[in-house]
């Protein structure tokens, strides 16, 4: 144990300083590591695979507007698809006995910017930012 030869730093833990050597692979456990307030991650938010849907129901606000949201979904092939702005819009099939939605991408001035494009429930992962929940 002569020939090791240890190099010192401090950590603030708590609001108490702590010596410890370099060379240890875990310091300390990440619970205890103090970080100052604008490097803390938000929680996560989720929403209910039921709200969400209640939320894509409406289609109009009580002034007349279209209600605009964003939507990240899986399509059939496995592919992810972020959609930024988008409203509810019509198939040319049954929705509920397909468990299908109409969604129609569209700009800041609400004109369609693409095609419709039909989603599984089952596929949506985000809805507005919240993680959906089954």
């Amino acid at each position: 144990m002569s020939g090791l030869t240890f190099s010192l730093k401090q950590l603030t833990i708590s609001n108490q300083y702590y010596i410890h050597p370099l060379f240890c692979p875990s310091l300390t456990h990440p619970r205890h590591l103090v970080l100052p307030e604008k490097y803390k991650m938000a929680d996560p938010q989720f929403i209910s695979c039921n709200l969400a849907l209640k939320e894509f129901e409406l289609k109009e606000t009580p002034g007349g507007k279209q209600v605009t949201f964003s939507v990240k979904f899986v399509k059939k092939n496995g592919e992810l698809v972020f959609i930024p702005r988008a409203v509810a819009a019509g198939l040319l099939f049954n929705r509920h006995d397909n468990c299908m939605w109409g969604i129609l991408p569209v700009d800041v001035q609400n004109y369609p910017s693409g095609r419709v494009t039909p989603v599984h429930i089952d596929g949506l992962v985000e809805w507005n930012g919240k993680k959906i929940k089954l």
